[in-house]
């Protein structure tokens, strides 16, 4: 069996080398995902995870198999910090794939600071213990509940801090969700693509008057 490894390359590198967005077309290539042996990963906990057959990133990933090694979480702490991001960030279509680019960085944060580390392992157990064992285990319900019990704590502002980036600042995400990525650089949308939201109805109308001429 052979693995996905996700890494957040920066955007501007998976562009030039063509793995980013087909803004002009609106088309997505195939996504550019280096694949390596499992027995390259040797981490403190490797998460393991299929994309689902049929979904828009089945057809662009070179496996349905991915891998993210964590160098100073466990395995277990990783799974719940993906549970956690989706209770805060809940996306059906978003794959476990995505969320585990969350527990990446949030893992690359406790490998760089011991004081990260105390912080993020702490408020796994801590969710645990709330959740009368295991939060990965509790019903959707309880796990929210558990979440917002602690909203306003360091350890949950840190969790919600990094989605921000972790879960929308990727190709995956921006598949997912139709983004074509940056156009800024490009000279903006004005004159590319800026009413191809093909996902929203179209404005009446009344919605789009006739420009002021006085």
């Amino acid at each position: 069996m052979r693995f996905i490894p996700i890494a957040q390359e920066p955007l501007a590198a998976m562009s030039a080398d063509g793995g980013g967005c087909n803004e002009a077309e609106g088309q997505v290539p195939k996504l550019a995902l280096p694949l390596v042996r499992r027995e390259f990963l040797k981490g403190t906990g490797i998460l393991i995870g299929t994309i689902a057959t049929g979904s828009v990133l089945a057809a662009l990933a070179p496996s349905p198999v991915w891998a993210v090694e964590l160098k100073a979480l466990s395995k277990s702490d990783g799974e719940t910090l993906m549970a956690m991001g989706r209770v805060l960030y809940p996306h059906k279509k978003l794959p476990d794939a995505v969320y585990a680019l969350l527990a990446k960085d949030l893992d690359a944060k406790a490998a760089g600071s011991g004081d990260a580390a105390k912080l993020l392992q702490g408020g796994v157990k801590g969710l645990d213990q709330a959740a009368g064992g295991s939060f990965l285990k509790a019903t959707a319900e309880k796990k929210l509940a558990v979440v917002k019990a602690i909203e306003g704590t360091p350890f949950f502002n840190t969790v919600r801090g990094q989605c921000v980036t972790s879960l929308y600042d990727n190709d995956m995400a921006y598949t997912v969700f139709g983004y074509p990525g940056s156009a800024w650089e490009k000279g903006g949308y004005i004159t590319r693509g800026f009413q191809d939201l093909k996902w929203l109805p179209a404005p009446t109308a009344e919605a789009s008057p006739l420009p002021f001429m006085g």
